[in-house]
């Protein structure tokens, strides 16, 4: 591989000769070259190391930069001086001012009008940041809940137009909302133009896509690849008898995986993210980041060349759209996940180890497990973030590390058998009510389904009338989510949740979806319950205004953005304890029991005052001895 030195004085002469032939496009636009000679240097040795061995390498590189100049051009005026804004504050998103929301438009609110008429109600939770889950076209039937693509330029016609949304984004910014929006860059559907031109014969499309005359490829692929659905979809293949090939499909047979080793790709995926740019998205969730790259003889996921393609699409952006910000979306190992964030890659994603392990903290009422984890998996880079979040549109899978467990002398897979059991209700004394989610009997996985109040017990509570666990089932909602809103980075709520809404096993009478567990949890929002988030004798009424209260909180204390979050030893393994901002004192009851931590425990990481404000109950608590924490209550102690 050439040396640092060779990159450079390539990106340099490779700038001067393509300057001026982009320059018709931006009329030799002095920002836009600027930011070009930037960023240039990083993209020439990505894309070089990427596709440095094709003949028409150069021409490549030509098409790729001519097509962040169009989108430059394009760019609305009110996006271009938001990019300026955002050059200026490149951390804007570690806010304590930051909260998100994530819902689907139809099952929220019908479409995207309905969506606007909604802004006071996002407003009245404080959110500054919403997630739209997939509005584009796709098949209709099954689409994996719109996460088969069929077209990244047009809004399901049920929803709305391209037109409104990104009305609707403007709308939203005059707000203080930013829009989030789903970048499916992993693969299309099988109805997209390219798919369809492939199934045509056109052999140029067909080479966006990976595809086999026979089985002797994808046999050998196999080998080393894991099923990511082996219920719905078993095996990494599909067969195509229109053309006689095989087609890679890792997810689902109607998701195919597109061709990253061919150029075309790369820059025609790059049009249409930076089409989403214009369109006014902030925040691209890059779906299923691990799986962009193949190669023989591994398991084809978080390949170094995965992070080089992310890592040239981020300074592309920062040339053509510097406003949007890349989040990343890996279920994977905990080493893994943070191997994404980064500023140059992705400088928010999602806290998939601090959600699992939430969970199996309020499962176990012991909190080792997830301490240990954060002390060590917690810290970020600088200019980075967490999204932390209670649940997702997705099921949840354990994705703790096995090593961490060992440490603690658990074994990983017994204790993830024991998660699976009790989330279920299989396990004696159990206050769950979820859904098992794709079985796999060889590697005896599944993983879980629910509504975040369905699996603290509100459901079970409420089919027994029994006011003692409802009370402890909303606490322990309360108090997960007050751990995602105080410990730094970016807290989410799926919206449902702020008002403690149940399963719905309607999805079962539904052929389209009877085979997915996970629209048990993506039910249609219910605004006759949403009625009831005032009145605090209701559980809407308690769970809205815990959740409204505890966000106010945050976005009034600087230090729960601030992301430097130390997770410490309270020598009690029932409470979790954390320092937010070398500021707060968070110390948190995960069990239906009385707790107390010694003081003692606490004074060789930190300096305690005799007697500390909590933000929470608005009372000065002594310290000078045992603080006492009420079942599932938690403290925010000012101590800076």
């Amino acid at each position: 591989m050439p040396d640092a030195n060779w990159y450079s004085r390539e990106a340099r002469r490779a700038l001067q000769r393509l300057l001026p032939r982009v320059a018709p496009v931006t009329g030799d636009d002095p920002v836009f070259i600027a930011r070009a000679e930037q960023y240039f240097p990083t993209i020439f040795r990505l894309l070089y190391d990427l596709y440095g061995s094709h003949y028409d390498f150069f021409y490549w590189l030509e098409q790729i930069l001519l097509s962040a100049a169009q989108m430059v051009a394009d760019r609305p005026a009110d996006l271009k001086a938001l990019d300026r804004q955002r050059e200026a504050d490149p951390t804007w998103f570690q806010s304590e001012k930051m909260l998100g929301g994530v819902c689907y438009v139809d099952l929220f609110a019908g479409d995207l009008d309905g969506i606007r008429s909604k802004i006071p109600y996002f407003r009245e939770l404080g959110l500054t940041y919403l997630h739209l889950m997939p509005l584009f076209l796709a098949p209709e039937g099954d689409n994996d809940g719109g996460y088969a693509v069929s077209d990244f330029r047009r809004v399901a016609p049920a929803l709305g137009t391209m037109e409104q949304l990104a009305d609707l984004a403007r709308d939203f910014r005059a707000e203080g909302i930013s829009l989030v929006l789903d970048f499916v860059f992993n693969h299309t559907s099988n109805e997209h133009e390219w798919a369809r031109r492939a199934l045509a014969g056109d052999e140029e499309f067909q080479n966006y896509y990976y595809m086999f005359e026979d089985r002797t490829l994808p046999d050998q692929y196999e080998r080393t690849l894991r099923e990511i659905f082996p219920e719905q979809a078993p095996g990494n293949f599909t067969y195509q008898p229109r053309i006689f090939k095989w087609v890679w499909t890792t997810f689902h047979r109607y998701q195919w995986d597109l061709n990253y080793s061919n150029p075309a790709v790369f820059n025609a995926m790059l049009n249409e993210m930076l089409f989403l740019a214009n369109q006014g998205v902030e925040v691209l969730r890059l779906d299923a980041v691990a799986f962009i790259w193949k190669q023989m003889g591994t398991s084809c996921e978080n390949l170094p060349q995965a992070h080089w393609i992310i890592r040239a699409f981020n300074a592309l952006v920062k040339i053509a759209a510097p406003a949007m910000i890349f989040k990343s979306e890996a279920i994977v190992h905990p080493d893994a996940v943070m191997s994404y964030i980064s500023p140059e890659e992705a400088p928010i994603s999602y806290n998939p180890t601090l959600m699992a392990l939430l969970w199996e903290a309020i499962a176990t009422r012991d909190v080792k497990l997830l301490r240990h984890s954060m002390e060590k998996r917690f810290a970020l880079p600088p200019g980075t973030a967490w999204v932390n979040y209670i649940r997702s549109h997705d099921d949840i899978g354990w994705t703790f590390a096995d090593e961490d467990a060992a440490e603690l002398w658990m074994n990983g897979f017994d204790h993830r058998q024991f998660l699976n059991r009790f989330y279920t209700g299989q396990f004696p004394g159990s206050f769950a009510k979820g859904v098992p989610f794709n079985f796999n009997p060889v590697t005896l996985d599944t993983r879980i389904c629910g509504t975040a109040a369905s699996l603290v017990g509100v459901e079970q509570a409420l089919d027994v009338g029994n006011p003692t666990l409802l009370d402890h089932a909303i606490a322990r909602l309360v108090l997960i989510y007050g751990v995602a809103i105080s410990a730094g980075g970016i807290p989410l709520i799926y919206l449902g949740d702020e008002i403690a809404t149940l399963n719905d096993y309607g999805y079962r009478n539904d052929p389209a979806k009877a085979d997915d567990s996970r629209w048990a949890h993506r039910p249609r929002f219910d605004w006759v319950r949403a009625e009831r988030r005032h009145d605090p004798t209701t559980v809407e009424g308690q769970v809205f205004q815990w959740l409204v209260y505890l966000v106010s909180l945050r976005q009034q204390n600087e230090a729960f953005g601030s992301g430097n979050t130390i997770f410490l030893d309270t020598g009690n393994t029932h409470v979790l304890g954390y320092i937010c901002g070398g500021q707060v004192l968070a110390l948190a009851n995960f069990t239906e029991r009385r707790q107390s931590v010694d003081r003692r425990a606490l004074t060789g990481r930190i300096h305690l005052p005799d007697a500390a404000y909590d933000l929470v109950s608005r009372q000065d608590i002594p310290l000078a001895g045992e603080i006492t924490l009420e079942p599932y209550r938690f403290v925010w102690l000012k101590i800076g």
